[in-house]
């Protein structure tokens, strides 16, 4: 039997929730070949909002716990999108990370890495992607981090 996404977050300690419905006029996924897009899903543990800007309200270290919980959020989107089996997926592209920051922050990589290194401890290679880390001035519901990504799926069976 495949191993799933949810059960492989469960060995690495964590949980996968339900993927969270828009929040707005877009849907969550779009799928078109082999390639699915996530929208941008923001830092949410246990059902609150992970907020503060890294460099003011939230350190580094907070800032990287963000960017694991949104991954986890992007992960749940896949999950939902597909059967969750880690088959399905082939590779993850890309990874566009915004993460809410003073104006003189300028450690993006390192909050950015806590998403980073989720993809890879539960993709393996598979996991290793482009990534874009963005210091913004503020995100939706007030998010310390947003993380939108692309990822390679197998192809649909016809």
């Amino acid at each position: 039997m495949p191993e799933t996404i949810a059960s492989r977050l469960s060995a690495l300690g964590h949980r996968l929730p339900e993927a969270s419905a828009p929040a707005a006029n877009y849907v969550s996924t779009v799928r078109t070949g082999n390639l699915l897009v996530v929208s941008g899903q923001i830092s949410v543990r246990n059902g609150d909002v992970l907020t503060g800007a890294v460099g003011a309200e939230a350190s580094i270290e907070e800032g990287r716990l963000a960017a694991e919980c949104a991954a986890i959020s992007v992960l749940s989107q896949i999950a939902a999108a597909t059967d969750g089996s880690l088959a399905a997926v082939r590779r993850v592209v890309r990874l566009g990370v915004f993460i809410a920051s003073t104006p003189d922050f300028a450690e993006q990589s390192q909050v950015a890495n806590g998403a980073s290194d989720l993809f890879v401890e539960v993709f393996g290679e598979a996991g290793r992607h482009a990534r874009a880390a963005v210091g913004v001035a503020a995100l939706p519901a007030g998010s310390t981090v947003e993380i939108d990504a692309l990822v390679e799926m197998e192809p649909v069976a016809s």
